[in-house]
């Protein structure tokens, strides 16, 4: 991806981050220093941002290696300020074998909160980490809570999140694949149309994920469209 800094290699695929990405810790440290002033307050929320960007790449490295396991290969991770994404060569064309690929990245959130909610309650010693605070609350509970938000994030049923993937796919298995594209992109706008409204009056970061869902919907229905017309493509994202 263009814009990108090589970070190193996971499981033999490129991980990249782009060079926007600074000012996400920025922001995270100027957030968490304006509260009380404090500077262990900044640098523990960029550490935070840091644990959640490591999350992310273990969540891009599941689709990853579902995918490989359907031949088919990852050009490469990049993290992004708003997540991260995982290049695929192209799609399966198989709705089954997409429905794995995009629920294989939920499934490393789901493994991790269980892994931190046994580690926080599994020993004495371990439940000690609790007093950890970061933001006020306990490390191990932060993680926990961070891998259910973005397992409950990625399953909402629009481009480009997996959710929309998941949707898409099952509707395949009954439909064609460019008329479950059609639907699913169409409930991915109306669930932006949404989030652009309640955010409006509420919080205007939900106008920012709105706008992305709406864009990735439509690029996706527009993508689909082109490869029915031309041939499958040749890469894609997760």
């Amino acid at each position: 991806m263009r814009w990108s800094l090589r970070l190193g290699s996971l499981a033999g695929i490129g991980v990249f981050v782009h060079v926007t990405f600074p000012l996400l810790l920025i922001w995270a440290g100027y957030t968490n220093y304006s509260v009380q002033g404090h500077w262990a307050d900044a640098v523990a929320g960029i550490g935070l941002v840091l644990v959640l960007f490591v999350i992310i790449v273990l969540h891009e490295l599941g689709h990853a290696l579902m995918a490989r396991r359907f031949g088919i290969g990852t050009l490469d991770i990049t993290l992004l300020p708003i997540g991260g994404v995982a290049r695929l060569e192209r799609m399966p064309q198989d709705p089954r074998q997409e429905l794995l690929v995009a629920l294989a990245g939920p499934a490393v959130n789901v493994a991790l909160a269980v892994f931190f909610f046994a580690l926080a309650g599994g020993s004495r010693e371990a439940s000690q980490w609790l007093n950890l605070d970061i933001a006020g609350q306990g490390l191990l509970w932060n993680l926990m809570l961070v891998n259910i938000a973005l397992t409950i994030f990625n399953l909402i049923p629009a481009f480009p999140m997996d959710g929309g993937r998941v949707l898409r796919a099952l509707l395949a298995m009954k439909l064609s694949y460019l008329r479950a594209t059609r639907i699913a992109s169409r409930v991915g706008q109306f669930l932006a149309l949404a989030f652009i409204g309640v955010g409006l009056f509420f919080n205007p970061f939900l106008v920012v994920i709105g706008v992305f869902v709406w864009l990735g919907a439509a690029q996706e229905s527009r993508l689909v469209q082109l490869r029915s017309l031309t041939g499958p493509g040749s890469s894609g994202g997760l």
